[in-house]
């Protein structure tokens, strides 16, 4: 792609959804991946249990585990991918992602054709727990397969035989990246689980290691499908430090020759604070504002030429939020507004609501299920989109 002239406006590097061209603030929890991408690399074992990050919506998991992905294959992995769905069973999908991973190093094991053939086997038996063992995978045994072992071992096999053949080939081992994990059936979480510790009782022979994100109900899921689980790598993401916050606005307009003035920087720190999300829509509505071209400043009237456009997409998230909320759910977000911003106890909001505060679970798991709220302690909870508690204000007393 030819570089844009100085004549041409630039293009956005905050469009949101996108992975930014500079990942900020995550350098801990992307040191967390190489060291596991390292020790596969090194000494050609299984990285340990999966590695978990977990956070609402819009923090960046995404972003991270895509920059860890291309760093994966710099390195020689060879990177499967997928993203967990309600609507789907995701072990199909890991089969199809491993295939088209092995695909993209045209890594061929023994007659394509064959290999092929072993995929599509191993995704009809990853399909639909608990059916017999076909293709490849237990051939030669004429006893019949225990039904809830059948996908383990398929799925053991896969892993196996896939990282393995990258090893083999020269290459450092497989990763598989997986997000939305908090998605995935209890059935399919298990089967996964059960896979990986399993290869772990081999671990020199398997250069492997499983890297998945999803939102702050994802560690309770993942001990609820198996309760070795807990044995996870659990990090949780936080919204940015300030300094942080400057850097993601800053750097990916500084690699295109754009400089941010350091009171439009604070004026969007201030405004939005570190959530990431809002950070690069901030960005992105600024630099639409304004259509820099290379040597371009962006000052504070560019900011607030951009912001409104910023306030209407935020209005019509919150919109989408409270559209996708029941009315008990709704009865419960209202009370946790009318309570202020911040951390709110259970008991204020039970309150708040006029009944007793065991009464209030059912909605309060099913808000965290949606990723509207989250907890941050021992009977805390808090709206996981700033700004959303005062437009719930706002809307009562419309």
């Amino acid at each position: 792609m030819t570089a844009p002239s100085a004549a041409e406006p630039l293009p956005d590097p905050y469009t949101p959804g996108q992975v930014p061209r500079v990942l900020a603030g995550r350098a801990v929890e992307l040191g967390r991946i190489r060291d596991r991408l390292g020790r596969v690399a090194s000494f050609g074992e299984l990285a340990g249990p999966l590695l978990v990050f977990h956070a609402p919506r819009g923090l960046g998991k995404t972003s991270l585990l895509r920059t860890a992905e291309r760093e994966a294959a710099a390195i020689g992995f060879a990177s499967a991918w997928l993203a967990c769905s309600r609507e789907r069973p995701f072990l199909p999908e890991l089969v199809r992602s491993v295939e088209r991973a092995l695909d993209r190093i045209d890594l061929r094991v023994g007659p394509r054709t064959r290999w092929r053939d072993r995929l599509s086997s191993l995704s009809v038996e990853l399909g639909v727990l608990g059916v017999s063992v076909g293709g490849e995978v237990g051939a030669g045994d004429d006893r019949a397969p225990d039904a809830g072992a059948a996908p383990i071992g398929a799925l053991e096999d896969l892993l196996h035989e896939a990282a393995r053949a990258v090893r083999d080939r020269g290459g450092a081992g497989l990763v598989v990246f997986i997000d939305e994990l908090h998605a995935a059936s209890a059935d399919d979480l298990a089967t996964l689980l059960n896979a990986v510790q399993n290869l772990d009782g081999d671990r020199d022979d398997n250069p492997l290691t499983v890297v998945t994100a999803g939102l702050p109900v994802t560690p309770e899921a993942i001990i609820r499908a198996a309760t070795f689980g807990e044995r996870s790598a659990f990090v949780p993401l936080d919204v940015l430090s300030d300094d942080d916050a400057r850097q993601l606005l800053a750097l990916p307009a500084d690699a295109l020759g754009v400089t941010w003035e350091a009171d439009a920087l604070e004026s969007v720190v201030r405004r939005v604070g570190g959530h990431p999300y809002l950070l690069q829509l901030a960005g992105s509505c600024t630099w639409q504002a304004l259509r820099p071209r290379v040597g371009a400043v962006v000052d504070e009237a560019a900011v607030d030429a951009g912001l409104p456009a910023a306030e209407v997409q935020l209005t019509a998230m919150h919109a989408a939020r409270w559209g996708s909320a029941t009315e008990l759910e709704r009865t419960f977000i209202s009370a946790m507004a009318s309570v202020g911003p911040g951390n709110v106890t259970r008991a204020r909001i039970a309150a708040a609501m006029g009944v007793d505060s065991r009464s209030i679970s059912v909605p309060r798991e099913r808000l965290i299920e949606k990723g509207i709220i989250e907890p941050v302690g021992h009977g805390l909870v808090r709206f996981t989109m700033p700004g959303f508690d005062a437009w719930v204000r706002a809307r009562g007393q419309d």
